[in-house]
């Protein structure tokens, strides 16, 4: 971990075009003698020695915070306006993009010495890199995966990340596959980590309470793709977007896409196919996790795996939770329960039709909803999405601040008059989830979609625990 570095390489690490001068309130300084230990941007986390950044937000100025940060041992502060506090400051034009450049000095460039995958798109990138992770572990890797399943935030700030990267070199890691969310890619999380490779896996709609538009969210993922970014690149051929990086690609790129498996046998367990001729079980069922196994093989081998090691690793890879994870029932006579993810229209498609290839016999019910406090647009298009099952049970998830009735009134908006008669509407999400699997019959299935591994449901009234899968297993175990 960094022991401490002058003030004056960490501001000679900043871009040029970002950094204004290094200067104090009315002070003389010597920059080379006042030592960081670390960065920061919330001011309650600050420890000795640490250069506070004061990040400007929608909501909070950090530079309102810089005196509490300095009261609690920040040494200097990363500033976009002089303070009349007597520390150094760096000032710079845009607090966010020089603090990664910042910590990545202090924590000494720790991605540099670890093999960095970053893997972005709308759907699909917990599952590769969950599973991408394991495969290089297999194969003589020592790997840390940062992502969705691993912290509050699908990709850390820049100063948790490069904290988080200093610590895996510590530790012996030699490699870390992460995903790299739109926020992370527009907020200069990652401002500065140079990728050994990038994988871009689809795109849908999402986030655009952020970025405004379709285009304005690819344009934030194809960042990851610019020379400089990465060494070189992997992209969904089967995906439009996909086929814009491939068109305009600055580094070297790859495609892969489903005409690479052969002999596909698909379950709602498992699923299996040839690949470069070789075959390939994966202990995960559905249709959509066939082209995610199909990135992770051709990723695997780009990153230096044989073909042999990596089909054969990812046959013994632990499945994904909440990516589309059964719950199984003892009794026979219990419907087929799968929890997933999917909380985007095209997400909810692929799953409903990936559902039907792998249990083509069943009818099949869908429980989903929609967050509150997010993209109000997505809401209509769900409720479209959610008509490919021939059962619809609309309910709550994570309604935030909002009523979760005016959310499901988005909803319905989406259907037509007949076909919102035959929907039900449940705004208790555990209610509804046991109601759709009651009243499934043998051998039918439930898809309980929008939470996934969350366990924890967000309203008005606070944080409290829920998991959909427990509630899933007590109605199939006891409540039958």
């Amino acid at each position: 971990m960094a022991t401490g570095l002058g003030l004056d390489a960490v501001a000679g690490r900043i871009p040029a075009g970002l950094l204004v001068s290094v200067e104090s309130a009315g002070l003389a300084i010597d920059a080379a003698a006042v030592v960081v230990s670390d960065v920061h941007h919330d001011s309650r986390e600050v420890t000795k020695g640490s250069l506070f950044a004061c990040l400007v937000g929608a909501r909070h100025d950090g530079h309102d915070h810089a005196t509490d940060a300095v009261e609690r041992g920040a040494v200097a502060l990363l500033v976009e306006r002089p303070l009349e506090i007597a520390v150094p400051q760096i000032v710079v034009k845009d607090t966010r993009a020089a603090m990664a450049h910042a910590a990545i000095s202090v924590h000494g460039e720790p991605a540099t010495r670890l093999l960095m995958v970053g893997i972005t798109g709308t759907n699909g990138k917990t599952t590769v890199a969950q599973l991408l992770g394991q495969v290089l572990s297999a194969t003589g890797h020592d790997v840390e995966v940062i992502g969705t399943l691993s912290g509050p935030r699908t990709t850390p700030e820049s100063t948790d990340l490069q904290r988080g990267l200093a610590r895996a070199v510590a530790e012996g890691r030699t490699a870390v596959v992460m995903e790299v969310s739109s926020h992370a890619l527009v907020l200069e999380r990652v401002s500065g980590v140079r990728f050994d490779l990038a994988v871009f896996t689809n795109l849908g709609r999402d986030h655009l309470d952020l970025h405004g538009t379709t285009e304005e969210y690819f344009r934030a993922k194809a960042r990851l793709f610019a020379a400089g970014a990465c060494e070189r690149a992997l992209v969904n051929a089967d995906d439009l977007h996909g086929r814009l990086l491939l068109d305009g690609a600055a580094v070297p790129t790859q495609a892969f896409g489903h005409e690479e498996a052969a002999e596909v046998e698909l379950g709602v367990t498992s699923l299996s196919f040839t690949w470069r001729g070789l075959g390939v079980e994966l202990p995960m069922g559905g249709a959509v996790n066939l082209l995610n196994a199909i990135a992770v093989l051709d990723a695997a081998v780009l990153l230096g795996v044989s073909e042999e090691q990596a089909a054969a690793a990812l046959g013994r890879c632990s499945p994904v939770p909440g990516r589309f994870e059964p719950v199984v029932s003892a009794d026979p006579t219990a419907p087929l329960v799968v929890v997933d993810y999917a909380h985007t229209p095209d997400a909810l498609e692929r799953l409903i039709e990936g559902a039907r290839e792998a249990a083509p016999e069943a009818r099949c019910t869908v429980v989903i909803g929609c967050g509150g406090e997010r993209d109000r647009e997505k809401r209509p298009e769900m409720g479209r999405a959610a008509l490919a099952a021939d059962r619809v049970v609309l309910t709550s998830d994570n309604p935030r601040g909002e009523r979760p009735e005016a959310i499901l009134s988005d909803m319905l908006s989406g259907m037509s008059e007949s076909e919102r008669a035959d929907v039900l509407v449940e705004v208790d999400r555990e209610a509804a989830i046991r109601r759709a699997i009651l009243d499934a019959g043998p051998g039918e299935m439930v898809l309980i979609a929008g939470k996934g591994h969350e366990t924890t449901q967000d309203s008005a009234d606070g944080t409290r625990h829920f998991d959909d899968r427990e509630i899933a297993r007590t109605a199939l175990e006891v409540d039958r």
